[in-house]
């Protein structure tokens, strides 16, 4: 899911869930992101020097340990796809005992726990400019506290499953989104198409021509309500933090802090504080901070800087089959035909919003910059 828990790389491109960063969710949108979950954080506006460009001298390392590397890389994208993937089971077990804000509260607390720990370790520091503390408090409302949040409470009334399927519709919103708010993102004919072919399968898993018969539209609006709120998210934080000069850690840990922050205020006025604390939804409500909104930035973290972006923000496209079997196997949720198959013609449609033309070679002797040697 987007998932993210902090801000999103600048040239990035998000997920959903849990996109992330990015923390959880799915990544996911035109917007910058790294993966879904929604959180990488801004990346300095740097790029390497002429020096660096120079054929290297190194040599290549043989083929043993290239192979190493690319199952290594491959093992962390499917572990990073399972803990997305079921952060909507942990949801939904987490609030058949606790209320959906205390699900989300004990979610961002465990997540924050997490990165700060490793900001110690790495003995890095937050930010220091009130500025940017300012910008990451939008930040985590709009990538963390409001869709948690949502995810939360929808998952009261509708499966698991359903709610993993309106989570990958967060690029379908965020390229109609980037298209009214950012310039240099112009439609073109494919992504446009892709952004038809999404929707008409979202209700295709709505059943549409059945009258939305046997869906909780309240439930399902908010669930594509959060799917909604993570490119609003990232097309704010690339307006206002694409050049900060903090690590991804430092500003995760930070919208995850300042997001446990606002939820600690609201969570006491709308629920009152639970009497018992059973086993298993506590387990579902640490892993889903811990794992889904902790664990899973890191890992992010370290696909984007070792495959890129654009592979990297392919998990989105397996979070919602995940959550799907994972749904059905563990929850018992009924499946009918329409919501596998609408499930597919969404993710069709989010990859066609995704899709770049290919660009040329630079001619000789010209950098990729327009710049000549």
């Amino acid at each position: 899911m987007s998932t993210a828990t902090g801000a999103p790389t600048a040239s990035a491109q998000p997920t959903g869930t849990p996109a992330a960063p990015l923390a959880a969710a799915p990544p996911q949108t035109t917007a910058p992101a790294a993966a879904t979950d929604p959180a990488s954080p801004a990346l300095p506006n740097s790029r390497p020097s002429r020096a660096s460009t120079a054929p290297a001298t190194t040599p290549a390392p043989d083929g043993g340990s290239a192979r190493r590397r690319a199952f290594g890389w491959q093992l962390r994208f499917a572990v990073l796809s399972l803990i997305w993937g079921f952060s909507f089971l942990f949801i939904k077990v987490g609030t058949q005992s606790f209320a959906p804000l205390q699900v989300t509260l004990g979610r961002v607390t465990f997540g924050t726990l997490v990165l700060l720990t490793i900001l110690a370790i790495k003995r890095e520091r937050l930010p220091r400019s009130a500025r940017t503390w300012g910008h990451l408090a939008v930040a985590a409302f709009f990538l963390n506290a409001l869709p948690f949040s949502l995810f939360a409470y929808s998952e009261l009334t509708i499966p698991s499953t359903l709610a993993g399927i309106c989570n990958a519709t967060s690029p379908l919103w965020g390229m109609a989104l980037s298209v009214v708010a950012l310039s240099e993102d112009r439609p073109t004919r494919r992504r446009v198409a892709g952004l038809g072919i999404g929707f008409l399968g979202v209700l295709t898993v709505l059943g549409a021509w059945q009258g939305f018969s046997g869906t909780d539209l309240s439930g399902t609006a908010m669930a594509l309500g959060a799917s909604l709120s993570y490119p609003v998210g990232w097309i704010y934080v690339r307006r206002t933090l694409a050049g900060a000069q903090q690590s991804h850690l430092s500003m995760s840990s930070t919208q995850l802090l300042l997001a446990t922050a606002q939820l600690a205020l609201v969570t006491p006025l709308f629920t009152t504080a639970p009497t018992d604390f059973p086993v298993v939804p506590l387990l579902a409500v640490f892993a889903l901070g811990a794992l889904g909104t902790g664990f899973a930035f890191l890992l992010q973290y370290g696909l984007v800087a070792e495959i890129g972006p654009t592979t990297a923000q392919m998990v989105t496209y397996f979070v919602p089959v995940i959550a799907t079997a994972a749904g059905v196997a563990l929850l018992g949720e009924q499946l009918s035909w329409n919501t596998p198959v609408g499930a597919l013609i969404v993710l069709a449609g989010a990859a066609l919003t995704q899709s770049r033309p290919r660009r040329s070679s630079p001619r000789r002797g010209t950098d990729t910059d327009g710049r000549t040697d």
